[in-house]
């Protein structure tokens, strides 16, 4: 039977039993750039019947880059969905971007999702980026099978990979399938379950596949990994331990029964290996994830939340009769306007019905519900709990709020985003395209939450803040292709902060009297430095009414405000606490107006007094060199502060891992590469915020300085 024929039976099957949740998989694919998840997506739709042409990264093809700035890179920037039918299953999928920059991408896609594939490249192993991606995907707790790819590739070693795995990740590999051959050589693997052999032709058709019997050089192999998959499968099975042990082999439904059970518990990770470029093993991960893989019903339901973000102990239970509750994970903007993707998690959603934004507090009408595909999309008349959809044309709706049910209104609990490290100023070429240029960013705000941008109030310029280099070229590129609209950007900016570094006990009373009421106000406080990563904390000890109860959150709001610009260098302020102690009040003249100008006041004159110190933002790095020029490598990362925390050695070359600050690190690519003539690579992400040696801090603080009398 054709795939054509394949998919348009499976999707009319599944219609017909559209209740069955069961036969749901909401799955995602993601990896270190280049390891070959678009490539592994493309093969999948063309197996499925969803695409008759694969499209190829290289050639700026795969259906799921649709961005021309996605073509152009051979990367992926923003994640696509895509749904697809196997053997009566649909698949919702979604690839994600695998760029540090674009990591929010793949946190709001793991939110979302059941299960995931990991995908890692054969030859490169475990690089930066699968670890990130690893660690958000357990911390979301979703379910994974592994698939070792490119093992076609010079240098590819399958089971080196699984030794990363176990000593990188601390994982726990199941090896569900080896290689047939290596490198050039590689033809197809072993199913260890079966115990036979999957061997392609060389047409690069993934049907032109034969059943074999292992090659005798594998028997032995085989049998010791098929014997080790049952010992680590049968733990999630009391009984089928016990008739283990008294030497009664479980049979195959057994097995995979408890394989399932501890994917899902995530006890155990199954792994398989081939090359998706070559058509090599792809049938096999799409069973492991019918088979093994959660469906919606087998993952801890949603907790859901009151408006201040504490979970009231009730559920988003996947039922088509529940109440209904979505989470909006993604806008995206188009020709056709504005489309939320969203996740149905209870109840249906249909054409017609009135939603509520629990965000807004608004109600919205549901115009239109497409199931996507890339770029393309096919109207549907409903989506029930379980579904991936995107609607078409809402118009408050931002990434991570909830709708559902107006008449049994209930909140999911929210995405967090981290902040931007690094930020930019631009203005248009054409003064006449201001208003133009205002639109694109609102729209781009709206797409990506890890994107903000403000406005200096003094200057009047557009500052873009991102998580990196990358981000920011992007964003530039995609106002100018997207939006038509050509911006001139500056040098980029490090976003600091300030802190203070001691205690300090002190007292502020503000008083003015211009003929009738006047104002009055004072308050003693104590403030002291926090553990980095605290924030801004405040306390009131008062006791008594020297200072009124109605008047304290006014104290707390006028502080609070006021960490926004530190007295350094204008940078947020963090990482300290205020005590309120006692003050005063006149029956008269005090209001919570005046308490709150007598905070403000207070932290001018207090924080130069406690020690304001200015902090730099600390990048995790993880650098890949040829061995040959490591040592350059290091001397050039030392010269930029870096502090080095492991060197370790791979087939290929030295990975040096380590910190350095932000400021340091622009251009570093390009540095790089002329280090080592184009081989060496990079990754970093934000890793904390340290305090600024005083000569690096007194130029920023002079740069500051000089900026803000430009304007004048």
């Amino acid at each position: 039977m054709n795939c054509v024929k394949k998919w348009v039976i499976g999707r009319a099957h599944f219609l017909k039993n559209m209740a069955d949740l069961s036969k749901y998989r909401n799955i995602g694919i993601f990896a270190h750039v280049d390891a070959g998840k678009t490539t592994t997506t493309e093969r999948i739709l063309k197996l499925t019947g969803k695409i008759h042409q694969i499209g190829e990264v290289h050639d700026g093809a795969a259906t799921t880059d649709f961005m021309e700035q996605e073509q152009e890179r051979g990367i992926t920037i923003q994640s696509a969905a895509t749904t697809c039918f196997w053997d009566d299953y649909r698949f919702n999928i979604i690839d994600t971007p695998g760029h540090v920059d674009f990591t929010i991408e793949v946190y709001r896609s793991l939110k979302v999702l059941d299960g995931g594939v990991g995908v890692f490249c054969g030859s490169g192993g475990v690089e930066p980026q699968s670890e990130t991606n690893w660690r958000y995907a357990n911390d979301s707790g979703v379910a994974r099978l592994i698939f070792v790819n490119k093992l076609d590739r010079l240098g590819a070693d399958f089971y080196r990979v699984v030794g990363q795995i176990k000593k990188v990740l601390a994982a726990t590999p199941l090896v569900m399938t080896i290689p047939i051959g290596f490198e050039d050589s590689f033809v197809g693997v072993v199913d260890i379950l079966s115990q036979k052999a999957y061997v392609w032709d060389e047409t690069g058709q993934p049907e032109n596949f034969e059943i074999q019997d292992i090659p005798d050089d594998l028997k032995e192999k085989a049998q010791q990994y098929r014997t080790d998959l049952i010992e680590t499968a049968i733990e999630q099975d009391d009984d089928a331990m016990e008739k283990y042990l008294d030497g009664e082999e479980p049979d195959i439904d057994t097995i995979k029964k408890c394989i399932r059970k501890g994917t899902i518990n995530l006890d155990f990770f199954p792994t398989y290996c081939g090359s998706a470029f070559k058509n090599k093993g792809i049938q096999l991960i799409l069973s492991a994830v019918i088979d093994y893989l959660p469906s919606p019903t087998e993952v801890k339901p949603q907790p859901e939340v009151d408006l201040e973000g504490n979970a009231t102990g009730e559920f988003a239970i996947v039922d088509r009769d529940k109440p209904l509750r979505a989470l909006a994970f993604k806008i995206m903007d188009d020709q056709y306007g504005a489309l939320t993707f969203t996740r149905v998690y209870s109840g249906v959603l249909a054409k017609g019905i009135n939603i509520l934004n629990t965000f807004t507090g608004k109600e919205e009408r549901v115009g239109r519900i497409v199931e996507m595909h890339a770029d393309s999309r096919e109207d549907l008349d409903e989506a029930q709990a379980g579904d991936i959809i995107a609607l078409v044309g809402l118009k408050n709706v931002q990434t991570g709020h909830t709708l559902c049910d107006p008449k049994n209104p209930a909140t999911l609990e929210p995405m967090v985003f981290p902040d931007p490290v690094i930020s930019i100023a631009i203005a248009p070429k054409d003064k006449g395209a201001a208003e133009k240029l205002g639109i694109a960013i609102g729209k781009m705000v709206k797409e990506d939450p890890s994107f903000h941008v403000e406005t200096d109030l003094d200057s009047g310029e557009t500052i873009l803040k991102g998580m990196g280099e990358l981000h920011l070229d992007i964003k530039i590129d995609i106002l100018k292709r997207t939006h038509g609209v050509e911006v001139d950007a500056g040098a980029p900016q490090v976003a600091y902060r300030e802190t203070v570094t001691t205690q300090l006990e002190d007292s502020y009373t503000h008083k003015k009297q211009s003929g009738g009421a006047g104002q009055f106000a004072k308050i003693d406080y104590i403030i002291e430095p926090l553990e980095p990563g605290s924030g801004f904390q405040f306390e009131s000890k008062i006791v008594g009414g020297n200072v009124p109860k109605e008047y304290i959150p006014a104290v707390e709001k006028g502080w609070k405000l006021s960490t926004e610009k530190g007295v350094l260098a204008g940078y947020p302020c963090l990482d300290f606490q205020v005590t309120l102690i006692d003050g005063g009040y006149h029956n008269v003249d005090s209001s919570a107006v005046a308490f709150e100008i007598a905070s403000r006041a207070a932290y001018r004159q207090s924080m130069p007094k406690a020690g304001a110190q200015l902090l730099e933002p600390i990048m995790k790095l993880d650098v890949f060199t040829p061995e040959d020029n490591v040592g350059d490598v290091i001397g050039d990362l030392n010269r930029r502060r870096g502090m080095i925390s492991s060197q370790d050695s791979t087939p290929t070359g030295i990975r040096v891992k380590g910190e350095a600050p932000l400021s340091e690190m622009f251009g570093y690519i390009g540095d790089l590469r002329t280090m080592t003539s184009g081989r060496g690579q990079f990754s970093m992400e934000f890793s904390h915020y340290s305090a600024c040696p005083r000569n690096i801090a007194e130029k920023v603080i002079e740069d500051v300085q000089a900026r803000e009398a430009a304007k004048k």
